[in-house]
């Protein structure tokens, strides 16, 4: 859910080629100022990029700016008039919506009514989101296919030699400085059978890895699994789960294992690794704790501070006023709420043909205005030729271009204003659209959903739970308003249960 006085930068990018045709900046930035405002929202930055191609912006100091401000959190949303503004390159566009999407903030595109402040908006993201995986899969695919077919011939697959080893044009051959050291760390594994006090051994010893830094367990636990040592080579069996984020082993179907100069005996290597796994089965741990549907949302009527499941046992409770629920009683009471919350396929389309005729009446206003515009300006030019061929004179063309004037410029004043209040309503209608018709049968289809489903809807509709010594109130976020002018997104849905029921 959005939130009021929320923190956000306009991005303004207008070529010379717009602005000769009358799309100037100030126009832009009105515009995206007065839909800020009609969601109370806080303009803090304004990014200029005026004459800017949009072929590659991402190197521009503003678009710095702008990026460092996002991950600072100095803002939390960027509001521009449409997506080729932000960037032409669909590249550059994928890699600002997942900067986006990874520090949580919103796009604001007023042209295509997207605002990922919204549910429907958050759709481009899912979207944008689908269609990087896609192409990131695809790279990925290409790149394990040549990998495979590489580590098959022997040959290197990229990156370096495991410790111990080096890469002599093709030839994969023992390092004779590291070697010793490799082997060391097995011997000492055999001995302490304790991976951190092998790196604390090594460290005393004065032995670093390739890159200068003290061994840690981490490091000796790979090395010691890494079947190189007793001369297999494997290859084409890890996978990458995205920049920033670890590896996981490939099914050993997609193993290459190449023979290759040995350090140490096998025996030794399989002793090692015999210990290393009765280690990780005694120290494997139950699965993560299940997680409640409704924490976080519920409060202590008392005290008013939040309830939380405290042990074993499924109660909500509040160590302050000793108010408490089963979380089965509250699930369930929940579900119920769902029943008024819902509405009939009359409310839905009343409320969207009332929001469809809204955005209609501003549609033909906005038509309107911009078509007089145009007249104005034509008859302005006629009056301004017959000037110059002293068709008229000069106090007649003031009595009749003045008014002209007068009129543009109001209408100047007026047109960004009119788009605003259009995107706002397009953009709301879509949401409330998404909303609606997915809370239909929400009430029917809640036993059935999945449990992170059930999570993200909660957490989009619930605005509070408050539980008493007797009492259970539930306040939930309703439909979006339609009017831009009473500063709300949400009418409150409200019910209340006796903790007898």
């Amino acid at each position: 859910m959005e939130s009021v006085n929320k923190p956000v930068g306009i991005w303004i990018r207008v070529s010379t080629e717009d602005q000769a045709k009358g799309e100037s900046p100030e126009h832009h930035e009105k515009r995206a100022r007065m839909y800020a405002e009609s969601k109370e929202w806080d303009v803090r930055e304004v990014y200029h990029l005026e004459a800017v191609s949009g072929k590659s912006v991402m190197d521009h100091p503003e678009t710095k700016r702008m990026l460092r401000d996002i991950r600072d959190g100095h803002i939390t949303g960027l509001i521009f008039s449409k997506l080729a503004r932000l960037a032409r390159n669909t590249k550059e566009l994928l890699e600002f919506a997942e900067i986006f999407s990874n520090e949580k903030a919103d796009l604001i595109s007023l042209q295509e009514s997207i605002d990922t402040s919204t549910p429907a908006g958050r759709l481009f993201y899912t979207m944008i989101a689908a269609m990087a995986q896609w192409e990131r899969e695809e790279i990925s695919s290409r790149v394990a296919a040549s990998v495979s077919i590489r580590a098959k011939l022997g040959k290197s697959t990229g990156g370096q030699a495991s410790f111990g080893f080096k890469w002599e044009g093709k030839e994969f051959v023992i390092d004779q400085k590291e070697a010793p050291v490799r082997k060391l760390i097995y011997e000492l594994f055999l001995k302490y059978k304790r991976k951190k006090t092998v790196a604390k051994e090594l460290t005393k010893m004065g032995y670093v890895t390739r890159n200068g830094s003290e061994f840690s367990s981490t490091t000796v636990t790979r090395l010691l699994r890494d079947s190189s040592a007793k001369g297999e080579r494997r290859a084409n069996y890890t996978k990458s789960l995205g920049e920033g984020k670890n590896w996981e082993i490939k099914p050993e179907s997609d193993w290459v294992i190449t023979q290759c100069p040995a350090i140490i005996t096998e025996d030794l290597w399989n002793e090692c690794n015999r210990v290393l796994d009765a280690q990780e089965k005694k120290r494997s741990k139950p699965g993560p704790r299940s997680v409640y549907l409704l924490s976080g949302f519920i409060q202590c009527s008392g005290c008013g501070k939040k309830m939380y499941v405290f042990h074993a046992s499924p109660v909500f409770y509040c160590k302050t006023c000793k108010h408490k629920i089963l979380v089965e009683d509250i699930d369930e009471l929940y579900h119920n709420q769902l029943k008024s919350f819902l509405l009939t396929d009359k409310d839905i389309s009343e409320f969207l043909q009332d929001s469809d005729s809204r955005i209609k009446e501003k549609e033909d206003l906005l038509s309107l205005t911009i078509n007089e515009a145009t007249k104005l300006r034509k008859k302005g030019q006629d009056l301004v030729n017959m000037r110059l061929n002293d068709e008229m004179s000069r106090d007649s063309f003031q009595e009749h271009f003045k008014p002209i004037e007068e009129r543009l410029v109001q209408i100047d004043e007026m047109l960004p204003e009119l788009q605003a209040e259009v995107d706002f309503l397009k953009i709301q209608h879509l949401s409330s659209d998404t909303v609606m018709r997915e809370a239909k049968d929400l009430y029917i289809k809640w036993p059935t959903l999945p449990f992170e489903e059930k999570r993200s809807i909660v957490e989009v509709i619930t605005k509070s739970i408050t539980v008493g010594e007797e009492d259970i109130s539930f306040e939930l976020r309703y439909l979006p308003s339609n009017s831009r002018n009473t500063g709300k997104s949400e009418h409150d849905h409200k019910g209340s249960y006796s903790q007898s029921t």
